[in-house]
């Protein structure tokens, strides 16, 4: 187990590697000049190139993308220009609030998702069958900001149970008590379409797995349907549903930059918004490097998970 992982390990490092090319690369041909934008419409030529300078964004691309890869390896992300801060210190100051929205909603999903999957299989073609089914488009249908905003009029402004927007309350906000009543709206609409997905295809591997011929003999020997069902069943068709789970991680995280601005959460998403549109090089180059290195670590996870279910994967 321990050399499997290891190879899953180095495997990752190419895909880093490639990472940082598509990030710095991707972010080098936006249009416009990032030295302009910070210094506004009336710099002149003279504090331009000076502000290029030093930024390095006057040397060639390819010698810009080294210097950036030996201060990343220093741990050195730069330096926000806007913000007049480490981009290492933004970057991990507004993560922590991202993993706990997306990591909220991942659970939430996985959860809701496996449970609805499993009575969906378990309960084919009745009535609890045919709900779970409509929920689940409808879950998939509809765009994730919408249902944001249609949970903040009915929950905040109707009915008042939850605040529309924030991490915590303005005046006397920092428990935990407070974040868990603020992070349920933003959280449960950043699930719902993942939950669909994973339901959907919970269903479909555990009716696979039911028709196999090793659980007509489990309930041949007189094992209780339970058992069927958790002990046998549901381990078998975990090993398909995990890789989509981490999947879903990526589309959780992604969605992240919508909810976060719906409902004001100041997560890494929210912070992206505002650095493309200060064109905040650096910042976005550190904020997107960091979001897509921890896709491929939970990736690497669900990986790991799933050898860890089926002994045949590690070979």
């Amino acid at each position: 187990m321990w050399l499997y992982c290891l190879k899953r390990i180095l495997a990752t490092i190419p895909i880093l590697i490639g990472l940082t090319l598509i990030v710095f690369f991707i972010m080098a041909m936006i249009p416009g000049d990032p030295a302009q934008a910070l210094l506004g419409p009336w710099a002149t030529p003279e504090n331009v190139a000076r502000v290029k300078t030093e930024l390095g964004l006057d040397k060639p691309l390819y010698q810009q993308y080294f210097i950036w890869m030996h201060n990343l390896i220093s741990g050195d992300f730069g330096r926000s220009f806007v913000l007049n801060r480490p981009v290492v210190d933004e970057v991990l100051e507004r993560f922590s609030a991202t993993l706990i929205l997306g990591g909220s909603a991942l659970l939430l999903s996985s959860v809701l998702g496996l449970l609805a999957g499993v009575l969906s299989a378990i309960r084919q073609f009745s009535w609890s069958d045919r709900f779970i089914t409509l929920a689940v488009l409808l879950g998939i249908s509809m765009p994730s900001f919408w249902i944001g905003l249609l949970m903040i009029m009915l929950f905040s402004v109707q009915l008042q149970w939850f605040p529309a927007s924030g991490m915590y309350d303005i005046w006397q906000g920092g428990g935990l008590s407070d974040l868990l009543h603020h992070l349920v709206l933003p959280a449960v609409t950043l699930s719902l379409v993942a939950t669909g997905v994973i339901a959907r295809l919970t269903r479909t591997a555990m009716l696979e797995v039911l028709r196999l011929d090793f659980i007509r003999t489990a309930r041949a020997k007189g094992l209780s349907e339970r058992k069927v069902i958790f002990r046998h069943a549901f381990r078998m068709a975990l090993v398909s549903v995990i890789p989509v789970i981490g999947i879903q991680a990526g589309f959780v995280f992604g969605g992240a930059v919508y909810i976060e601005t719906v409902f004001q959460w100041p997560g890494l998403g929210a912070m992206l918004v505002k650095a493309v549109a200060t064109r905040d090089l650096f910042l976005v180059q550190g904020g997107v490097l960091i979001a897509a290195a921890s896709y491929v670590f939970i990736n690497l996870l669900a990986d790991v998970a799933q050898a860890m279910l089926d002994p045949r994967l590690k070979s």
